[in-house]
């Protein structure tokens, strides 16, 4: 797996590198920074992050933030702070893992390993609720068509659904594509 580890002490990422490499972990990047971690992030997309809460220019919880709303992968923030309003704003952050320092290395795999377990799981979930919601619009879509066609052209239910469909197949188009053609022929 590759990782991306963001600490403004320059001793403690070696350390961190050394700790993740001796447990088979692939470190592509290093930064000092909140900001430089964002935008190594965005460049290297590595698997998981590592991030200190307490760097300059852009602390590890609002490079998380950024991070976590691009989807670019899960964030662990390392921090020896425990204090709840820290906790509170790594929750809304979207963090998918907290470790108080000082840690032992095996505290690290399965904080890393539970991450992106749980990131790979929400991206399947954002994915089916996408595919749920256009298949959704796409029904109301077909449903206010039929009605269209119902209503102008006095066919029954059936006959309507059947229309959109053949028309969608003749023109190789999607039964929505054609359904809202028709919507918006009706609306002219």
């Amino acid at each position: 797996m590759r990782v991306l580890i963001a600490d403004d002490d320059p001793i403690i990422r070696l350390d961190l590198r050394q700790m993740l490499e001796t447990l088979g972990y692939e470190v592509i990047a290093e930064a000092e920074d909140g900001l430089k971690a964002v935008a190594l992030t965005i460049s290297e997309k590595p698997d998981a992050c590592l991030l200190d809460v307490k760097m300059p220019a852009l602390d590890g919880i609002d490079a998380a933030n950024q991070i976590a709303e691009q989807g670019f992968a899960p964030v662990v923030l390392l921090t020896a702070y425990s204090d709840q309003e820290l906790i509170e704003r790594a929750k809304e952050a979207g963090v998918f893992g907290y470790l108080v320092k000082p840690f032992k290395p095996s505290d690290l795999s399965p904080a890393i390993e539970v991450a992106r377990g749980r990131f790979e799981s929400n991206l399947a979930l954002s994915k089916e609720i996408s595919d749920i919601s256009e298949r959704l619009e796409a029904r109301r879509s077909i449903e206010k068509a039929k009605g269209i066609l119902m209503r102008d052209q006095k066919l029954d239910e059936t006959e309507a659904y059947r229309r959109i469909q053949t028309q969608s197949m003749n023109a190789r188009k999607s039964m929505k594509e054609v359904a809202d053609a028709i919507i918006l022929a009706s609306e002219v």
